[in-house]
């Protein structure tokens, strides 16, 4: 879209009438500029977390438009959230409160239909939910052509037009709408791109793993969430662990720390979820993993570490801490290298660390010491509200009469104040009233005074409170509760029904999982447009001892690893082609179970399944700069199984030796383990393998100095046109781009710039994304150095959209450097010292580093005469920016169209490529 366009765009405003008019004539006209919060003036919330586009509307009625401005609001690479969870009876306020709140623009699409109103409220949740929108959000209101809306949409309508914060257009087909969405949110992002080139401060870049989002708001929590915040903000203490057992409300706790304590900690709180890590040489790769640290194996993760977060003042919150208590002392290091950085841990256990402060997180309280009497003290209790509030999510008219108040005040004392078993119990209120509750629980066959007693006393509450909700169930969702305990958070439908066949649930799956999610044992929530479940870690342990007690769990985890096996099998096809975005994103949905089910296959020592999902998902680990944890598992198989097959063993020693190529000096030793490893693949008759242990020899040979040129040129030659006659171009891509980077090295870059244009016409043709990027980066770079701006600057955008598509920052990051170059060249010194800067954080916080010959944009910056205060002040601005926000700005600002003469433009970069 031109910036004329844009222009003409910014200065309309749909009016009443349905007619555009000038928005500057407008009495109440403001700018419509992007927040976190929707407040005025803060960022987009890039590079990990995507803008979040929430959509508002009925659902059957508006299918085909809500399908249109997902397509438009991801075709800008944005995050569209489509609360699909408002179609069930009842729909969880709460959760949908949550999703606006991390929201950062409103779009609501409007038809025929009012709405559902639930029983007991007033309103439907279509304009509840407008309702709920911060007043700073920008709103873009949609209004399809109607002969006949409800009155009460009439209305919400009217008030709409009235609400001056809001725009509205009408439409009349699905794709009509879809261009308008796609144009509107266009001109948000440029006039929040118009605030920063004026100067306007933008915040510290986000996180790569934010706080997730509370879908309840917490309850009677206040001192605790005071003293904790006090405690972290004086300083005296490194680590703070919440103490408590199971469903005493830890990892809620640690998200209310976390947003109260942002003033201290400017960098941001980092969340890491650590109760799907078993291994403890994965915590430190883990915590990497969270803060955006691509692992691609040339440093150790602990420099890794040290690099990224020496300067940061940051909170990392590392929640389910308790399997990995021997692994605490890791965490001691990171006090010196880290000095800024505090961590708030959730565990059952004390990590008995230096420097750790234990807080104990007490149950909620039960009574009311300000309240005028001992009844009116505990109705008005934290313990007894959660219970309302909780009640009412599943029966709206659910309200706390002089009868039932005993009951409910009887109930929260015999659940300990335990916020876990209290959310259980009101889930029963669709069905039960709190008289029959407390009797099932504390009566004659009270299920509490029938409790283990070998595990301590809130926790006997807590296992007997679950014991009791599964006992209430039918009996085929009582076993679906115990199967379900086989997989890690976020799992699909499809997972589910995948593992069905011949149990109990099978005939009904879907309406089992319902009635689960209806009593608070799973939990629903929306990532990428797919519907996915979690269980709670202690309702998880329940069920996984309950399907041990069985006999069952040896049966339902080897269908669980059977799933996501051929789950690998079908995915890796399109990881190496023109579907690699989607593939990508799926399998980062995965991404636990499939550890999960890896796991599993490495304990029943099936090496085979287990290095088939990590050899066939290969660019997936590599992208997404998990190869360390490919090598954890590989080892392991490596030192426990002694009759591994020829392919099962080539893979894990490749894997072993791709890691080692980058952390040991013995050449040698690696290049011939590889070829060994080649000669494992050929007699498994894996052609690939062969091909792609050979051709990592000649990286490896490249990467570990001293190669035999003429022979190495040679393998990965030989090695491409293995690759292409293969159908794996993608490999063919790698190899081309090798043999480009070796011509560089001895000098013929001519001969490289035709090296890396075979690569990208390969990825052109069936190459995948990746490989394009990559080709199209070191063209750029290429052209560059003849002095061919406009070429340079064309191939470092285009590599850049690739990345963002991909959203891998380490390509923007290069792209961002290229385009600084070209600023040089071109005299914009500003826009090239903006965009050095962004660059210059971003690889501090994905910990990138290069030869020098390879950050080259320096070189330029300096030719143009990029020194002095001002160059200085404008790198410090740039390095505020995220990935994305200089990626955006750089685009606007670095257009592939000489801005200098082409002269010029030739001799800065001759005196570039002199200076470097």
């Amino acid at each position: 879209m031109s910036s004329r366009i844009l222009d003409e765009l910014r200065m309309l405003r749909y009016n009443r009438a349905g007619r555009w008019t000038d928005a500057a004539s407008h009495p109440h006209n403001e700018r419509m500029t992007l927040g976190s919060r929707g407040g005025s003036g803060t960022a987009i919330r890039t590079p990990d977390q995507r803008l979040r586009v929430f959509v508002s509307s009925t659902l059957k009625e508006l299918e085909n438009e809500r399908s249109a401005v997902r397509a438009s609001v991801e075709a800008l690479h944005l995050a569209p959230v489509m609360f699909e969870l408002g179609a069930r009876p009842h729909p969880p306020r709460d959760l949908y409160r949550s999703y606006l709140a991390q929201s950062d623009v409103f779009v609501g699409i409007y038809a025929d239909s009012y709405g559902w109103v639930a029983p007991g409220e007033e309103i439907s949740g279509l304009e509840d939910e407008y309702r709920l929108a911060p007043p700073g959000m920008p709103k873009l209101i949609y209004l399809r052509e109607s002969a006949g809306r409800d009155e009460r949409l009439v209305e919400l309508v009217r008030r709409i037009q009235e609400d001056d914060t809001a725009s509205y257009k009408g439409f009349s087909s699905p794709d009509e709408l879809a261009r308008l969405v796609e144009a509107d949110l266009a001109v948000l992002l440029a006039e929040r791109f118009d605030a920063s080139r004026r100067g306007d401060p933008a915040p510290a870049p986000t996180p790569a793993t934010p706080m997730p989002a509370a879908y309840t708001r917490i309850i009677g929590r206040e001192r605790e969430v005071a003293e904790v915040v006090e405690l972290l903000a004086s300083g005296a203490h490194r680590v703070v662990t919440l103490l408590g057992p199971g469903g005493i409300g830890k990892s809620r706790l640690s998200l209310e720390v976390a947003e109260a304590a942002r003033a201290h900690f400017p960098d941001g709180a980092v969340f890491v979820a650590l109760e799907n890590v078993f291994e403890e040489r994965l915590l430190l790769p883990t915590i990497a993993y969270a803060l955006g640290i691509r692992d691609s194996g040339d440093l150790p993760v602990e420099e890794r570490l040290a690099r990224a977060l020496s300067t940061k003042r940051m909170l990392l919150v590392l929640d389910n801490f308790e399997q990995l208590v021997d692994a605490a002392a890791q965490l001691v290091p990171l006090y010196t290298v880290a000095p800024h950085t505090s961590f708030l841990v959730t565990s059952r256990a004390v990590l008995r660390v230096r420097g750790e402060r234990v807080y104990d997180v007490p149950p909620l309280q039960t009574a009311d010491a300000g309240a005028p009497n001992s009844m009116t003290r505990a109705a008005r209790s934290a313990a007894v509200q959660l219970f309302i509030e909780r009640a009412r999510a599943v029966k709206p008219d659910f309200v706390l009469t002089d009868e039932s108040t005993s009951a409910v005040v009887s109930l929260c004392r015999a659940l300990d104040g335990l916020p876990l078993a209290i959310e259980l119990a009101a889930a029963r209120m669709r069905l039960l009233t709190p008289e029959l509750v407390l009797e099932r629980l504390h009566g004659p066959r009270s299920v509490l005074r029938d409790a283990a007693r070998d595990v301590p006393e809130r926790q006997r509450t807590l296992r007997a409170t679950i014991d009791w909700s599964a006992g209430l169930l039918r009996p085929d969702e009582r076993a679906m509760l115990c199967d379900l305990g086989v997989f890690s958070a976020g799992f699909t439908l499809e997972a589910v029904e995948s593992v069905a066949a011949g149990r109990p649930w099978e005939p009904r799956a879907v309406d089992a999982l319902e009635v689960l999610i209806d009593n608070s044992l799973v939990a629903q929530s929306e990532v990428d447009g797919h519907a996915v479940f979690t269980m709670l870690v202690t309702v998880r342990e329940y069920a996984v001892d309950h399907l041990r007690e069985s006999g069952d769990e040896r049966r339902m985890r080897d269908a669980h690893a059977r799933y996501f096996l051929e789950l690998a099998r079908r995915v890796a096809p399109s990881l190496g082609g023109a579907d690699q975005r989607s593939a990508t994103r799926r399998l980062d949905l995965e991404r636990g179970n499939l550890r999960t089910a890896v796991r599993h296959l490495i304990s029943v020592g099936d090496a085979d399944a287990a290095t088939e999902i990590a050899w066939r998902l290969y660019i997936y680990w590599w992208l997404r700069g998990y190869f360390y944890e490919v090598r954890v598992w590989m080892e392991e198989l490596l030192g426990a199984a002694s009759d591994m097959s020829p392919h099962a063993r080539a893979v894990a020693r490749f894997y072993f030796l791709w890691s080692e190529m980058w952390r040991t000096d013995e050449r040698d030793g690696v290049v011939r383990g590889l070829l060994e490893a080649a000669a494992l693949f050929d007699e498994a008759g894996d052609d690939f393998g062969v091909t792609m242990a050979e051709a990592t020899a000649g990286l490896a040979r490249i990467t570990m100095g001293d190669p035999d040129v003429a022979s190495t040129a040679a393998t990965l030659e030989r090695c491409a046109g293995r690759f292409r006659e293969g159908g794996q171009r993608w490999g063919e891509v790698l190899a081309l781009i090798a043999l480009g980077r070796l011509e560089w090295a001895l000098g013929d870059p001519e001969g490289a710039a035709r090296r890396f244009a075979e690569a990208a016409t390969a990825a052109r043709e069936g190459g995948g994304i990746f490989g394009l990027s990559v080709a199209t980066h070191h063209l750029a770079r290429a052209r560059l150095l003849a002095g061919e701006t406009d070429a340079a600057a064309f191939g470092f955008t285009e590599a850049m959209r690739m990345s963002m598509e991909l959203d891998h920052d380490e390509g923007i990051a290069y792209a961002i450097e290229g385009l600084s170059a070209v600023a040089s060249l071109r005299g914009d010194v500003e826009t090239a010292a903006l965009l050095a800067g962004a660059a210059e954080s971003t690889r501090e916080r994905l910990t990138m580093f290069d030869a020098p010959q390879f950050v080259f944009h320096l070189r330029y910056l300096t030719a143009a005469g990029g020194e002095g205060p001002e160059v200085e002040e404008a790198i410090a601005r740039g390095r505020t920016w995220s990935a994305r926000e200089a990626a955006s700005f750089a685009v606007r600002r670095v257009p592939a169209v000489v801005r200098t003469g082409r002269e010029s433009g030739t001799e800065s970069a001759r005196a570039a490529a002199e200076a470097g």
